[in-house]
């Protein structure tokens, strides 16, 4: 019966709401209330508390052609958790509201939320409360999370120091290379809808984007090991603009090594598909929501412990600008040419 629809208005607004979260089991012991009453109850003993908030407009942040409900939900569960991460927090709560036109289906809605639930589930965070509306046209997300950390063990952007390494987790680029693949197969479809899509062998990059991870990992491995980077936030508008974000709010420089740059062989080759240098992609494309983080030179024999993690250039004095050297060994200015969503 795959093709049931139930109109969301047979629920109603409330009903919709109680459809979606019937089944929430609270994982965190911060989370004192839930869904259910006029609002949320956290308490989290003791910790300072981290909260950050992201809206996802459909045709501006995704687009559902290529896009299913449920890597959607997934991922728009994934940026809020990456941002608590880059405080060097633990994220423990997610409030969600969704603004629905009557295109969708109840159907459609637990999809959504189907993604929403494997994300918290995978990530131990509770989801205790949010909003539902009508929208003219369109899908509308908005979510808010919550995280916790022990007092001022939380990281700014502001506070690197003159010689501290600049390291990023995972690898770079592969999201807008999976972007570059999903936007030419959707052209081609509009053009001649009878054509299959064609992305044989493309699954790492098209993964990178649909279904993007946060860096749990890597704040746990640096409370295993105690390291607390002195400056961190996460790749979502491209390696460049980050850095440079870091570099004008810690007032300093930096120098980055083209070839320590971590890019996935898969990103490459799809890379040059596109007659496209993977560099250029590492550096601007976005969306890999990876973390950038800066650690004193003491702290590098406990890095080498963590392959997912790659030294890429150090922290300068602010005169020297931002710089990245170049397989070559030429030396270019960096300059944010990263995503941007008001454009």
């Amino acid at each position: 019966m795959a093709n049931e629809r139930t109109e969301i208005s047979t629920l109603g607004e409330f009903g919709l709401i109680e459809h979606l979260t019937k089944n929430i089991e609270l994982q965190n012991a911060s989370s004192i209330l839930g869904v259910g009453d006029d609002a949320a109850v956290i308490d989290h003993f003791g910790k300072q508390t981290v909260v950050t908030t992201d809206l996802l407009v459909e045709g501006v942040h995704f687009d559902l052609m290529y896009t299913p409900l449920k890597h959607l939900g997934y991922k728009s569960v994934i940026v809020n958790l990456s941002d608590i991460y880059a405080m060097n927090a633990t994220p423990t709560q997610i409030v969600i509201s969704i603004a629905i036109s009557s295109r969708f289906s109840v159907e459609a809605v637990d999809e959504l939320y189907e993604g929403i639930y494997a994300a918290c589930e995978k990530y131990g965070v509770d989801l205790v409360g949010g909003d539902t509306t009508s929208s003219q046209k369109g899908l509308i997300i908005s979510i808010t999370a919550i995280g916790e950390v022990t007092p001022d063990k939380f990281v700014k952007r502001s506070t690197a120091q003159k010689g501290d390494l600049v390291c990023v987790s995972g690898d770079l680029g592969g999201a807008y290379i999976g972007l570059l693949f999903l936007e030419r197969e959707k052209k081609i479809f509009l053009e001649s809808p009878g054509v299959q899509p064609d992305l044989e062998g493309e699954a790492y990059v098209v993964g990178r984007l649909l279904k993007p991870e946060a860096r749990k990992d890597i704040i746990e491995f640096f409370e295993k090991e105690t390291i607390t980077p002195t400056s961190m936030m996460d790749i979502s508008d491209g390696l460049s603009s980050e850095l440079l974000h870091i570099c004008k709010q810690s007032q300093l420089g930096c120098v980055l090594y083209e070839d320590k740059l971590p890019i996935a062989e898969a990103t490459r080759q799809a890379a040059f598909k596109f007659e496209l240098d993977p560099t250029a992609c590492a550096l601007s494309g976005g969306e890999d929501y990876e973390l950038l983080f800066t650690i004193p030179q003491a702290d590098y024999d406990k890095l080498v412990l963590n392959e997912q993690i790659s030294v890429v250039g150090y922290m300068t004095e602010a005169e020297q600008g931002a710089h990245i050297i170049t397989k070559g060994g030429s030396k270019h200015a960096i300059t944010a040419q990263g995503w941007n969503h008001l454009k």
